[in-house]
C-alpha cells in the first residue's frame, strides 16, 4: 500500500494558527524545516514528511497534548477531494472503504485499518515508521481526526465503545475525553477505537450518487498524478542515497534521471524541495542510523556521508538536529 512521502502545508498552517501569535514565534516553529512563513500562502505546495515532522517537533516542545488538539481541527474537508467524495457516499461503510482505498490522498503516517470483530467495528492506525519520538503525537492526531471525520460523515456523534493506544497513559489523559468519550486502554497492542458495527450500514445525510461519481473520478486522477510524483521523487532519493559518500551533482543527477538540470530543478521545486535539501535529508537519516552504532566513530561517519572533514559533519548535524552528534549519540 502506498503512503505519502509528500504532504500539504495544512498541518503546519494549523500549528502556526494555534501557537504563533507573533512573527518571531512562527519563525521558531518553522526553524530547521526549510519552510518560510510566506510559503503558507501557496495553495498547492507540497512539503516532505521530514519538513512537517520538524515543525511538529518544534511545536510539541511547547504543548504536550498538541496531537489531540490538532486532530480535533482536522475536519473531513481537510482531506480535500477525498473528504468530499466520502461525504457524498451512500453509507458510512462505503465512505470508509473509499478512504482506505486512497492512502496517498489521506496523507497519513499509518496504514489505516477497518475491521469487524463480532458486533464491533475497529478503526485502527498501524505500522508507524517515522520519528519514534513523535509516534504518540501522530497517533493522537490521526485517531482524533478520524473520530471527527466519522461524526461529520454521519452528521451526528458516532457512539464509541472503546479506544486503545499502544503508548502509556499521558499526564493530560483527561483531554482524551473530548475525542474519545469511552473506556480507554493504554499500553495496548494496537491504536484503534471501536463502535457498533451496525453503524457501517447507516445512510449518510449528504449522500448524492451524481456528486459521488464526479468526486470519485477526480480522486482517481489526483491519486494517479500524486503517486506518479511520489514515485519520481523516490527515484531521485534512491539515486542520491546510493552515492552519499560521493553524491552526484545536480547535472549528473539530471543525467541519471534522463532530463536536463533545469527540468530536474523545476520538478523538485514543484514538489516543494530542492537538490541540497534532499541530500541533507538523506544524510541526516543515515547519520542518525550510524550514530546509533557505537562502533562507528564520528570521523568514519563523516567520511561515509561525503564530508571531507569531521568538523564539517559536526556543523551540518548541528544545523539539522539542533544538537551535536556526540550529544545525539549519548
Amino acid at each position: 500500500m502506498l503512503h505519502a512521502h509528500l504532504t500539504t502545508l495544512h498541518v503546519v498552517a494549523l500549528i502556526l494558527e494555534l501557537l504563533a501569535e507573533r512573527p518571531e514565534q512562527a519563525e521558531a516553529l518553522l526553524a530547521g524545516s526549510g519552510i518560510r512563513a510566506a510559503d503558507l500562502a501557496g495553495g498547492d505546495q507540497r512539503i516532505t514528511r521530514t519538513q512537517e515532522l520538524q515543525v511538529c517537533a518544534n511545536a510539541l516542545a511547547l504543548r504536550s497534548d498538541l496531537g489531540l488538539e490538532l486532530g480535533r481541527r482536522l475536519h473531513v474537508s481537510s482531506y480535500g477531494l477525498l473528504g468530499y467524495a466520502a461525504l457524498s457516499s451512500a453509507t458510512f461503510g462505503d465512505a470508509w472503504r473509499l478512504l482506505l482505498q486512497y492512502p496517498a490522498l489521506l496523507g497519513t503516517y499509518f496504514r489505516l485499518e477497518l475491521s469487524v470483530e463480532g458486533e464491533l467495528a475497529w478503526v485502527g492506525a498501524a505500522e508507524y515508521h517515522h520519528a519514534p519520538a513523535l509516534e504518540r503525537f501522530n497517533v493522537e492526531m490521526c485517531l482524533a481526526s478520524l473520530r471527527l471525520v466519522c461524526d461529520e460523515l454521519l452528521g451526528q456523534a458516532l457512539p464509541l465503545v472503546a479506544a486503545q493506544f499502544r503508548h502509556g497513559r499521558p499526564d493530560y489523559v483527561a483531554r482524551y475525553a473530548a475525542s474519545f468519550p469511552c473506556p480507554l486502554r493504554f499500553d495496548a497492542t494496537r491504536n484503534a477505537f471501536a463502535f457498533p458495527a451496525e453503524w457501517l450500514q447507516r445512510r449518510l445525510p449528504l449522500a448524492d450518487p451524481v456528486t459521488h461519481q464526479d468526486m470519485l473520478e477526480r480522486c482517481r486522477k489526483q491519486n494517479a498524478e500524486f503517486t506518479t510524483r511520489q514515485a519520481w521523487l523516490q527515484r531521485v532519493r534512491q539515486e542520491l542515497a546510493a552515492h552519499l559518500a560521493e553524491p552526484p551533482g545536480l547535472e549528473a543527477l539530471a543525467q541519471q534521471m534522463h532530463c536536463s538540470p533545469r527540468t530536474l530543478r523545476r520538478h523538485l521545486q514543484e514538489l516543494g524541495t530542492h537538490y541540497q535539501e534532499l541530500l541533507d535529508e538523506l544524510r541526516f537519516e543515515r547519520a542518525k542510523a550510524l550514530l546509533a552504532r557505537a562502533d562507528w566513530p564520528i570521523c568514519r561517519i563523516a567520511e561515509e556521508l561525503g564530508f571531507s572533514e569531521s568538523a564539517s559533519f559536526r556543523h551540518a548535524f548541528q544545523r539539522w538536529s539542533g544538537v551535536a552528534p556526540s550529544r545525539f549519540r549519548a
